[in-house]
């Protein structure tokens, strides 16, 4: 349907990074850091300073694909693990292979203390902030206290990387649940082409009154990050994906796309239904934060690759997430609608063409 990749492998996704690892960057095995210092060994380069960066959640779907991105372009990585959990998995997926080097590091920290994340941050000049909550008890994965939980947690994660002296900027990954449910008035039911884009907001109220607990939370933790961030000295943006689609999400990402696809069939119905690659989301992230360097990138970024408008389009991407399919809606039903949102990613898209081409020309020369 030329919306979602076909599912690999897992095993087949952790070799191709390992091979990355070893030959893409040059030998470039693992080591598990003592503690934030951010301190090098002698003989690395003054460049290394200003390419160390931290990633949060960096053992998610989306975690993991922009350490991948980060890697492929030279960056010093810090990847931020919360539990001992997260350590296993890391050790399950054997991409230590009992090397030892400067180019990644791991460190234990909570994204619900300050203190935490200062140490973890120390030393790297910016944050890509991947926060992937889920509620394993939860029969959508994530609930009501899940949203305000995230809400919390943004606060902190932006606070701590003010109080940073090193840090100078931060990614901050949103959703674009955080922008597409909005109250239409009786006035404008059927008004054709509403766009949707960087300017707009979710109604927060509406979201409670559908219990839309995960765009509730996305829509909540941007909101307070940019408080946290207004007035200070950070450099913000945040990156609003659609559902993340690829290689391993029904085995790595199932919960938060469950969560994600409630209201579904009325996303669908009103074509604001959008899928992204993991990949793509994860080359748009690494994008805005060399994009703040210039002042080429600031405030929010739509990231979306198709727009779902085919009810076989969603029963295929039901599948592949192995659920059974809940929709109600009929192929004509759809093709008899009025039109819906038009989401936009002309903000998104000038920016990574305007990056392209400042790469081509610097190879060039």
């Amino acid at each position: 349907m030329g919306v979602i990749r076909s599912s690999e492998s897992l095993d087949a996704e952790v070799e191709e990074f390992r091979e990355m690892l070893l030959h893409g960057t040059g030998s470039i095995p693992w080591k598990r850091s003592t503690g934030p210092t951010g301190k090098r060994s002698e003989g690395d380069s003054e460049a290394g300073d200003v390419r160390m960066v931290c990633v949060t959640s960096s053992v998610s779907f989306l975690g993991f694909a922009i350490v991948r991105h980060l890697f492929s372009r030279g960056y010093f990585v810090r990847l931020a693990l919360e539990t001992e959990e997260d350590l296993e998995k890391l050790r399950e997926l054997q991409m230590f292979g009992g090397m030892e080097q400067d180019c990644l590091s791991t460190v234990m920290a909570s994204v619900v203390d300050i203190d935490s994340l200062c140490r973890a941050f120390n030393g790297c000049v910016g944050v890509f902030h991947t926060s992937s909550f889920a509620d394993p008890g939860g029969v959508s994965g994530y609930g009501k206290h899940m949203a305000e939980l995230e809400a919390r947690t943004a606060e902190r994660v932006v606070e701590a990387c003010v109080r940073t002296p090193t840090v100078r900027k931060c990614v901050f990954t949103s959703s674009l649940l955080a922008c597409v449910w909005r109250r239409r008035s009786p006035l404008n039911q059927r008004l054709a082409g509403v766009v949707v884009d960087e300017n707009c907001w979710t109604d927060e109220g509406l979201c409670r009154d559908k219990k839309l607990w995960f765009a509730l939370g996305k829509t909540m933790a941007e909101k307070a990050a940019w408080r946290t961030a207004r007035g200070r000295n950070l450099k913000m943006v945040t990156v609003c994906p659609a559902l993340l689609t690829g290689p391993g999400m029904r085995r790595r990402n199932s919960t938060a796309s469950i969560a994600y696809l409630k209201g579904a069939e009325e996303m669908l119905s009103q074509r604001f239904l959008a899928t992204v690659d993991v990949d793509k989301a994860a080359e748009a992230h690494l994008c805005v934060y060399e994009g703040m360097a210039s002042g080429m990138a600031c405030g929010r970024y739509l990231c979306f690759d198709d727009v779902l408008e085919r009810v076989e389009d969603f029963v295929e991407l039901e599948r592949l997430l192995g659920l059974s399919s809940r929709s109600t809606l009929t192929s004509s039903s759809v093709v008899d609608r009025p039109i819906g949102y038009e989401l936009s990613k002309r903000k998104l898209s000038r920016l990574m063409s305007s990056s392209r081409r400042c790469i081509f020309y610097a190879y060039m020369l």
